[in-house]
């Protein structure tokens, strides 16, 4: 199945990337929604990421925000061997659109130049009256961010209770792709999890288990992801 897989990518043109937390896991960054991620530990964290709990309680917001998502370790992480080899398919002539659930950067560190960050960004902050953006140091040098026009921003992140931006321009990108790679993603969280339905090419599943979706997909390998990466790099 790997020679097909890698026979598959050789051929495409057009590649449509779909990630989730497993591609940012090798690089030591934590799963939140995993079993043993940090989002088990208490589940009133999902009102504590809400919208409306930031509109009620900025300040609060921001505590709980900062110690969940532990910023300041953010700057020590940076790209693995599956961020590389999407680089890499770009830098062979492909088109190459990454999609992902993931806040941490990592794709964009890498090199690829067309990320759609579905669930936003955590290395920024914007206001939400005057709508001025502000980069990881701001945010790392204030216990709460502050504005210059006085309010407090938010992070650009999704939020639970936001809507998501990018919905409608992912499922153009996969709708449109020669072949839909999705990686490390349990395939569990909507919207995100209908996008392999909108795939108009060849669906391909790399994930360390099986997903309630492995139906759609035309092939599906459930391994750790990156030696099944490794496997795929070699030779290529």
């Amino acid at each position: 199945m790997l020679d097909t897989i890698k026979d598959l990518l050789s051929r495409a043109e057009h590649i449509a990337v779909l990630t989730g937390a497993g591609v940012s896991t090798a690089s030591g960054i934590p799963d939140f929604r995993s079993s043993e991620g940090l989002w088990t530990e208490d589940r009133s964290r999902e009102e504590l990421m809400s919208r409306q709990f930031f509109d009620r309680s900025p300040e609060e917001f921001w505590y709980h925000y900062k110690s969940i998502f532990r910023l300041k370790l953010l700057q020590n992480y940076g790209p693995n061997a599956v961020h590389r080899f999407l680089f890499d398919l770009e830098q062979r002539g492909k088109h190459v659109d990454v999609v992902t659930q993931n806040v941490d950067g990592l794709h964009t560190a890498a090199g690829n130049t067309n990320v759609l960050e579905y669930h936003g960004s955590l290395q920024t902050a914007t206001c939400p009256d005057c709508l001025q953006t502000y980069p990881l140091d701001k945010i790392l040098a204030e216990d709460v961010p502050s504005c210059s026009c006085g309010s407090i921003p938010k992070p650009d992140v999704v939020l639970f209770g936001d809507m998501i931006p990018f919905h409608d321009e992912a499922e153009k990108v996969v709708r449109q792709a020669d072949v839909t790679l999705v990686l490390g993603t349990s395939l569990s969280v909507m919207p995100f999890n209908m996008l392999p339905m909108a795939a108009g090419g060849v669906k391909v599943l790399i994930n360390n288990q099986p997903t309630d979706k492995d139906y759609i997909f035309d092939y599906c390998i459930h391994d750790d992801l990156s030696a099944v990466i490794d496997q795929l790099n070699r030779n290529f």
